[in-house]
This record gives structure tokens, C-alpha cells and sequence, in this order.
């Protein structure tokens, strides 16, 4: 079980992989790069789960929390998407906040994902009541449509994780 969250890096190879089953899969790709795919991971009914982390970006002052989307520190930090896909241990790697960093860039985005993750942890609670509740009403037919639509089908990629 897992008790505190987790920053990881998924394999996008493991994500192409569960789109061809799911095409709500998240993408980590823009149009010119292969951008790590960062989040955090937690359990969920036994099954292990990943949820991107997204930097601060000006769109989310506008955006409220929901179900699938939680502000972190009231987006100073950014945010979390709830649109969470499993993951066995061979898709994702811990991400090392404590290695040495060359550039500047580098260390504000370690800084960053440190004080995403402290912020995360501190409201654990919060966090895992809402990935647990999303999953339930999902699971259940009980989400409104407007949120089910942009939501991966969990029960069919847990299913396509352990194969």
C-alpha cells in the first residue's frame, strides 16, 4: 500500500500502448518534443496508479476544481489531472528529486516538483478521497457526461496493464 505519494516518470511507449485501447489516454508529446511524462503515483482498489502533474499555466486560474482536476496550493504550484491510468512496476521510474542538477532550468523544475509533491502529501487525504471517488462513480455509471467523456476507462486498462 501506498502511504505517501510518489513522483514517477511513465514510459510513453506504456502509453501508446494503452491507447490503442483508450484513446482518453493522456499524451505526453507536443508538437515538437517527447516531454517526460511526470506524476504522481498512489493506489487505487489495489492497483497502482499514475496521474499527471501539470506546471502552473495561466488557464488554470480561470478553471475550478473538479472530480478529475485539483489545483495545487491554488495553482501557484499547478495542478493534477485526474484522468489517472494504471501502471505496473515495469512502466514507471521514481524521479530522483535529490540528484544534482546542471542548469538553471533544471533546478527550478526540481524545485518545483519538491514543492508539488510536499503540498501533495501534506493533503494526501484530499488527493486520495478524490482519485477514489472519481474511480468509484466512473466505475458506477454515476459521473456526469461532461466528466465521464474526458475519463479513462480504468476497469479496461487495469485489465490491458496486467497483460
Amino acid at each position: 500500500m501506498i502511504l505517501n505519494l510518489k513522483i514517477v516518470r511513465v514510459d510513453s511507449d506504456y502509453c501508446d500502448y494503452l491507447r490503442i485501447f483508450d484513446d482518453k489516454v493522456p499524451y505526453n508529446k507536443n508538437e515538437k518534443e517527447l516531454r517526460p511524462f511526470i506524476g504522481i503515483l498512489f493506489e487505487v482498489n489495489g492497483c497502482e496508479y499514475f496521474a499527471p502533474l501539470s506546471s502552473p499555466k495561466p488557464k488554470h486560474q480561470k478553471m475550478k476544481n473538479t472530480i478529475d482536476f485539483l489545483k495545487i496550493k491554488e495553482v501557484e504550484l499547478g495542478a493534477v489531472n485526474f484522468n489517472m491510468i494504471p501502471v505496473g512496476k515495469n512502466n514507471y521510474s521514481l524521479v530522483d528529486l535529490n540528484k544534482e542538477v546542471l542548469t538553471l532550468a533544471e533546478k527550478k523544475y526540481q524545485k518545483l516538483l519538491k514543492e508539488q509533491l510536499a503540498w501533495l502529501n501534506s493533503n494526501y487525504h484530499q488527493v486520495k478521497n478524490k482519485s477514489f471517488r472519481l474511480y468509484e462513480l466512473y466505475n458506477k455509471g454515476k459521473l456526469p457526461e461532461n466528466i465521464k467523456s474526458r475519463c479513462c476507462d480504468f476497469k479496461l486498462l487495469e485489465e490491458m496493464c496486467l497483460q
